[in-house]
């Protein structure tokens, strides 16, 4: 293969011929390059030339500056207890110099006017395993975030519960789009009962997949005819008001829709297919099925005790619920409407993703402290590790390599290694981070902090 540079990477050889930039290597750091081997785990193909190239290319970069491959190597497949022992931002019980709350704190990550580096152009392309999460900016105001939800297209929205009633919308770099009340009129969408103004409680979120639409889950209602209140402590048959989802046009920041579902709705998923919303009901124990088409509730699907986080498969045809007042994570056929046992895993699942492909299912369990692995074929759960105090929310990274956890009781996020849940990083956070989303337009992790802020990470730096 001449002067070409080749990497073994478990049974696959890459070679990548010599370019102007990076420079040529030397011969040693060839050799060394030449005898390294990566092995990656559990993923098919696409999914391990894509982290080869990168992997690749970092390599030259780093090498061609003076920088080892070691940690390259770690991240990528080997060396697990250096991969662990080199994690950024500050543990549980460590200090971390975060900037004070303000309304919008911005942290400079590189030098205005440069522009990108060949480095940071090789580092756009690098998987989320092979990145490191910097402060980039806190955002406070008039805020209570329960969850943020990213669109996909620019736009995160931060859901304010009862204690402001607030939706605010943020772009993608930060700045506040729009902030939206949860006030209706429910007589304006055919729901009678309540005359004169209602208002919500926005706990959780989900975008349709062109990001024009959210649709927003209301804990309890407020209002004429409303009550009681809902609780974190019922039964079907505690008499909580059954909640209403809201539909927000996110051209106008205006709730155009108002759909009844169950009692103290929290979780909110929309099918790939775009043809379903699904929203788990703490109080009355359920799953609502909405048909979009016709903007109406059309079934209830049994699920158990304190149901919440969803997934939905790639084919729209099966979803997965974390049932929280156990530690089943239950799988729904949406044909058939019916549910069943997929796996047990640590006591109080509450957030699920799934990997891009649909094969492997991650819980959070938030009183076991654990996060997990479920091949979704098989329900076999593959790992579980001990990630910290009450792990709540969780994101993935678009491209599958890279788990996001907040640790509410910790006060921190944990970053994980998709592929063996091996831990990356842990990063200190304000006090009570609880919900988390990954904002792909602009590659950075967005935190909602219980206390009134909202932390954004860049993660495009080469770890």
């Amino acid at each position: 293969m001449g002067s070409a540079l080749c990497v073994i990477v478990g049974r696959t050889l890459v070679s990548a011929r010599p370019t102007p930039y990076p420079p040529p290597l030397p011969e040693d750091l060839l050799e060394g390059l030449g005898h390294t081997v990566l092995v990656p785990r559990r993923r098919g193909a696409p999914y391990t030339q894509r982290r080869i190239v990168a992997a690749l290319g970092l390599a030259l970069v780093l090498v061609g500056s003076g920088v080892g491959v070691s940690r390259l190597v770690a991240v990528v497949g080997g060396e697990g207890d250096v991969a662990a022992a080199e994690t950024t931002g500050a543990g549980a019980g460590e200090t971390s110099d975060l900037p004070s709350s303000t309304s919008s704190t911005t942290v400079p990550t590189s030098t205005e006017g440069s522009g990108p580096t060949p480095a940071e152009e090789w580092a756009a392309a690098l998987p989320s395993a092979l990145t490191t999460m910097d402060l980039r900016e806190r955002i406070t105001g008039d805020i209570s975030p329960k969850s943020v939800v990213a669109s996909g297209h620019g736009l995160v929205s931060a859901q304010n519960m009862m204690y402001t009633h607030t939706v605010t919308f943020y772009e993608g770099d930060g700045s506040l789009a729009a902030t939206m009340a949860d006030s209706v009129d429910l007589a304006d969408f055919g729901i009678d009962g309540h005359p004169g103004t209602s208002q919500g409680a926005p706990v959780e979120a989900a975008f349709t997949a062109d990001g024009r639409h959210a649709y927003i889950s209301n804990y309890s209602m407020y209002g004429t005819g409303f009550g009681p209140e809902g609780s974190d402590s019922c039964t079907p048959d505690s008499g909580v008001d059954e909640s209403f989802v809201y539909r927000v046009d996110t051209t106008t920041f205006a709730i155009d829709q108002v759909i009844a579902v169950g009692a103290v709705p929290k979780y909110v998923a929309v099918t790939p297919d775009g043809a379903t919303v699904l929203v788990t009901n703490w109080c009355t124990w359920d799953l609502s099925v909405i048909d979009v088409a016709t903007a109406t509730e059309v079934a209830r699907v049994p699920i158990g005790r304190y149901p919440r986080g969803i997934a939905v498969a790639p084919d729209s045809r099966t979803a997965y619920v974390a049932v929280m007042g156990g530690s089943e994570v239950m799988t729904v056929d949406l044909a058939s409407r019916s549910s069943s046992l997929l796996a047990t895993v640590g006591e109080g699942p509450r957030h699920l993703v799934l990997s891009p492909d649909g094969a492997t299912l991650y819980v959070t369990s938030n009183d076991a402290g654990t996060v997990s692995a479920i091949d979704t074929a098989s329900g076999v759960v593959e790992a579980t590790v001990s990630t910290g105090s009450e792990p709540r929310s969780m994101a993935i990274s678009p491209d599958g390599t890279a788990l996001y956890i907040v640790e509410y009781e910790s006060s921190q996020v944990v970053k994980l290694r998709a592929d063996d849940l091996t831990q990356l990083a842990v990063v200190a956070t304000d006090l009570h981070p609880i919900g988390i989303a990954y904002e792909a337009t602009t590659g950075s992790v967005w935190v909602a902090c219980y206390g009134g802020s909202i932390m954004v990470f860049d993660d495009r730096t080469p770890a």
